[in-house]
């Protein structure tokens, strides 16, 4: 088998009219592939005749090129081996990509050439192998059908004639995977839709961000809860839209105080999450979810109406989605294959009208040429044959008993510092803490006891509240019993 090397005849250019004599050359422009760290230390240098056959020169001139590099100290001849790059290279200045000098000593009108998404940089803390996760919510990979999805996927990669057609489908996604989800939302949510009205992304956050940059401009308003999914208001704000927060209370988002938002001037955007709202997971009530979309039809109010874990209820049967319901077109339903399967399979859908959907993929397609319509196609087989929605109904028995067990273990660990509602469905319990009760200092102890667990400080985004959730469906019965001791022995 021949050996892998750069292509140093691209690299290496020579200028058989320069006075400068060609073994300088060569050795001068392997120099600054050094110096650029395109050849780092310990790199094998072709032999001097496959080099020179590269470089069509004679194999004398590659040698004492070869030669000069070794009498400036950049190459070591290792015995028959051949010829490395030195371990310890004469003193350089290495290039940086900071602009000018450290960060810290830049002055603070010095102009910055690209967008800050970020409000501050977070504290750099060195990885550790973690025994135990705690999560925001995410549901159990070990118990999702990958090996299906797995065999589908090779089945099909092995069908050449295949790819052309799955190429095809375009920004959209796969129109399997868009045909069964079609028929899956009409059957479990009421949705009157079509293939055409679904568009597959990689995950529910890119959904959303289609959706809002096809509304949003510099200037833009949206309605938010006052407590919200941090990525969506972050998102919001990157786009240049200021937000307007209603209060979030036990029956979900405060569709009076949108009324009277509406009343002074409509937003450019609502964003509601009606089931296991995130983070503290209420639900919508149906009283309100029916004065909503009046209004959402008066004041033709745009809205995103994120349903990420729909399917996860427990208590009841969840009410019908905004979008199942006449709306006139103004509601953008998004939907998350990611927590049905596995936090790492990144799947999510946008639902709406036919030709805001056609929009909505060519824009996509400018961030995204395409999706691998290979996964989305063995993903669509597990909905054909009947196998995700037998995985659902045997995750939300699992969940429930998980949730059931978990609350009654959180109870007897924290329930004299903190207090939480065992949620109706969704995946996490959000839990508030006695205001004095320092949750970093929580996550810092468990960090000790190979457990991690987040700090809250992700719910604090521009809202004072110490809060966390705290992810159950991941957990089994042993890890959970692990945590809530930890817990007694942290807190």
């Amino acid at each position: 088998m021949a050996v892998q090397t750069l292509p140093f005849s691209t690299l290496i250019a020579v200028d058989r009219q320069s006075a400068i004599p060609i073994f300088r050359q060569v050795a001068n422009s392997l120099v600054e592939l050094i110096k650029n760290g395109k050849l780092k230390p310990g790199y094998q240098l072709p032999a001097s005749r496959d080099m020179a056959s590269m470089l069509t020169l004679n194999r004398t001139t590659v040698v004492a090129a070869y030669e000069e590099l070794q009498a400036q100290g950049w190459l070591e001849a290792i015995g028959r081996k051949g010829n490395f790059i030195a371990q310890q290279l004469p003193v350089m200045s290495p290039k940086s990509f900071d602009m000018g000098t450290s960060a810290k000593f830049q002055s603070k009108d010095q102009e910055i050439f690209y967008r800050q998404v970020a409000i501050r940089k977070p504290i750099i803390r060195q990885l550790k192998p973690y025994q135990l996760m705690i999560n925001d919510g995410y549901p159990d990979a070990r118990i999702a059908p990958v090996d299906l999805i797995v065999d589908r996927y090779k089945f099909l990669s092995r069908k050449t004639n295949v790819h052309d057609r799955l190429l095809a489908d375009g920004s959209k996604g796969s129109i399997s995977l868009r045909t069964e989800l079609a028929l899956f939302l009409s059957k479990t949510r009421a949705l009157d839709i079509i293939p055409e009205q679904v568009l597959i992304t990689h995950g529910a956050q890119l959904a959303i961000a289609v959706a809002a940059s096809m509304i949003l401009q510099p200037g833009s308003t949206v309605v938010v809860g006052d407590l919200n999914y941090v990525l969506a208001d972050r998102l919001f704000e990157q786009l240049g839209a200021k937000l307007i927060k209603v209060k979030v209370d036990q029956d979900g988002i405060d569709v009076d105080a949108i009324e009277n938002i509406c009343k002074q001037s409509t937003p450019s955007l609502l964003y509601i999450i009606p089931h296991h709202h995130h983070p503290t997971t209420v639900t919508l009530s149906a009283e309100r979810r029916v004065k909503l979309l009046d209004i959402i039809r008066r004041y033709r109010l745009p809205v995103i109406e994120d349903d990420y874990d729909y399917d996860f209820h427990y208590a009841s049967a969840p009410i019908l989605p905004l979008a199942s319901a006449e709306h006139d077109g103004y509601v953008l339903y998004i939907g998350s294959i990611s927590k049905t399967l596995a936090p790492t399979i990144r799947l999510g859908y946008l639902v709406g009208s036919e030709d805001f959907i056609w929009q909505a993929s060519k824009l996509k397609q400018v961030l995204d040429i395409r999706g691998d319509v290979l996964f989305e196609e063995s993903v669509a087989h597990l909905f054909n044959i009947g196998e995700m929605q037998r995985h659902l109904r045997r995750s939300v028995k699992l969940y429930k008993r998980r949730r059931d067990e978990f609350c009654e273990l959180l109870n007897s660990s924290l329930g004299d510092i903190a207090n939480f509602s065992t949620p109706n469905g969704g995946m996490a319990v959000w839990t508030l803490f006695d205001p004095e009760y320092s949750i970093p200092q929580l996550s810092e102890r468990l960090a000790t006891q190979g457990i991690y667990m987040n700090d809250g400080s992700i719910y604090k985004y521009k809202h004072d509240v110490n809060g966390i959730r705290f992810g159950f469906a991941s957990l089994n019965m042993s890890e959970m019993q692990s945590f809530a001791n930890a817990l007694k022995r942290s807190r």
